[in-house]
């Protein structure tokens, strides 16, 4: 059974209700079909009941349930909410009705604060900062977190690296380029993440392109720092650093560069230094190795709300529902 299949069959066990909100995206009606055939959650979709039913012909979606905001008895409570939540930011109850009848996603948000859905998808059609931003307003970070960041879950078919192939990079979504305490919180936010998903134990390198000191630049001193801190505030993590990445996942390559570390050679959380390394390496995986890549999942957030690629595909939306019905039931 594959990565993916295990999540479906955890998210089946203890079905939680995701809430969908781009209901302007064929792909999110398509997806909706295929999650309520498997059973794999209960899905809420924003919107009118005549664009649903318009968008979705052709597609079994009977078993949605569809919230209009704009006759939803539970709009006026949102409303309130809004303003409660927003009104040092000027938020008044004209403004907080524009947003939450015309902007689903805001609308998606307030459901899953107010306890009508556990967990909200979105990013096929707009921008990760415009899936974040409510997020953020509305139900900000978890308490004990530090911050707010995102990996892709990878699963490299035939590849004896990582924990049979499958990876957590991080962060390859999100903070354009934290700091070695950013990169430290991050790291930990990552490890537990794998724990949830994947059930094994996260092995955690900090990358760099320098191996133990085998060149010298701030670049790498961040990195270095990065892992000085991850260790003293998160003994528990099996965490090392800083490798280049050949040494953090090549068993025969981390026993000549690094002799002696717990990690090198057996990562299976691969820490990037910026954004730029994150992303660019999860693609270069993706499309080079043809993995699977399943995100920018998201963590830190006060509950789960997950962002899409907009490249992605209506089964990718499958897959990031059943993950974020997962992280559902760990909440």
């Amino acid at each position: 059974m594959g990565f993916i299949d295990v999540i479906k069959a955890r998210a089946k066990a203890n079905k939680k209700t995701i809430v969908l909100p781009e209901t302007e995206d064929r792909r999110t009606y398509e997806a909706t079909a295929q999650i309520l055939k498997e059973g794999i959650a209960d899905i809420i979709l924003v919107g009118s009941e005549k664009d649903i039913k318009k968008g979705s012909e052709g597609l079994d979606i009977s078993g949605a349930t569809i919230i209009d905001p704009a006759t939803s008895e539970k709009t006026a409570a949102y409303i309130d909410k809004l303003v409660e939540l927003r009104q040092k930011k000027g938020m008044t109850p004209e403004k907080a009705k524009e947003i939450l009848l015309n902007q689903y996603l805001y609308y998606g948000v307030m459901m899953v604060k107010m306890g009508d859905a556990d967990g909200m998808v979105s990013g096929a059609c707009h921008s990760t900062a415009d899936t974040l931003r409510p997020c953020l307003q509305i139900l900000k970070t978890k308490p004990g977190t530090k911050l707010v960041s995102a990996f892709f879950l990878m699963v490299v078919p035939n590849c004896e690296y990582g924990a049979d192939g499958t990876f957590i990079f991080a962060d390859s979504g999100l903070n354009q380029n934290p700091t070695s305490e950013e990169l430290a919180a991050i790291a930990k936010s990552s490890a537990d993440s794998f724990q949830l998903l994947v059930e094994k134990e996260p092995v955690v390198a900090m990358l760099s392109h320098s191996t133990k000191g085998s060149a010298k630049h701030a670049d790498v001193d961040k990195v270095v720092e990065a892992t000085r801190i991850a260790k003293e505030e998160y003994p528990e993590l099996k965490l090392d650093g800083e490798f280049q990445l050949d040494a953090a996942i090549v068993p025969s390559v981390g026993a000549s560069k690094a002799p002696g570390s717990p990690v090198a050679g057996k990562a299976n959380v691969l820490m990037f230094p910026d954004l730029d390394a994150g992303n660019i390496g999860y693609k270069l995986v993706q499309r080079l190795a043809k993995a699977e890549a399943y995100g920018p999942i998201t963590q830190g957030i006060a509950k789960p709300v997950n962002d899409l690629s907009r490249g992605c595909s209506a089964e990718d939306i499958v897959g990031v529902v059943a993950i974020t019905s997962v992280q559902c039931q760990a909440e």
